[in-house]
């Protein structure tokens, strides 16, 4: 049986050597934390590299993709509405005091992954009808609204086909709608609105 000799004491790395070799270890665990795996997984990039590395950019499709997933577990599937719908639907009258406009209608056609967003100008208080429908596909959608000193205010998110009701301005500003298809076809999207607005504009 061989019997392994021990190591001298002086052979040994001392506490101090040992201690710096464990704090070198941290520090790089730290750094590839930050300029690999949060970007990469997070989109999350203090530093730019992930961004300089392509790591960001993936991070942001996790996230997108991660988030949209739990919207969509979460929506019961709606039926689908034919887009003959949309041409004879009724929209209800503008409310008394109101400017009422005609009902402005417009069709979008995303291709898989692609997004746009149409917006309507309003004053505070005014309230718009809306309908809009898919020809078929169920895309993922952002109901919100944006203003002086104001980003973001958001009325409803979701996944669905059809969508029909009424939006009343929280304040003066920019109110619409934001949609992505997901669903790994081409998607066209009719929006019908009419009521008390100023213009409709197409974002993206």
């Amino acid at each position: 049986m061989y019997d392994a000799e021990r190591p001298l004491a002086s052979e040994l790395p001392s506490s101090a050597r040992l201690l710096r070799s464990t704090a070198m270890a941290a520090g790089v665990a730290g750094v590839l934390l930050v300029t690999t795996v949060l970007p990469a997984e997070y989109a999350i990039d203090p530093t730019g590299i992930g961004r300089l590395l392509g790591l960001t950019q993936m991070g942001e499709v996790k996230v997108a993709l991660a988030a949209e997933a739990e919207l969509a577990d979460a929506q019961p599937v709606p039926q689908s509405a034919p887009a003959t719908a949309l041409a004879t639907a009724q929209v209800a009258a503008p409310a008394a005091g109101a400017t009422p406009h005609p009902p402005h209608e417009v069709s979008l056609t995303l291709a898989p992954n692609q997004a746009a967003e149409i917006k309507v100008e309003m004053r505070k208080g005014a309230t718009i009808r809306y309908l809009w429908s898919t020809d078929g596909p169920r895309v993922n959608f952002d109901t919100h609204g944006d203003g002086a000193g104001i980003k973001y205010h958001g009325y409803a998110k979701g996944s669905e086909v059809r969508s029909q009701g009424s939006l009343t301005a929280a304040f003066d500003g920019s109110h619409g709608w934001y949609w992505r298809n997901r669903s790994g076809q081409s998607a066209t999207v009719t929006l019908r609105v009419d009521g008390d607005y100023i213009r409709v504009k197409r974002v993206v």
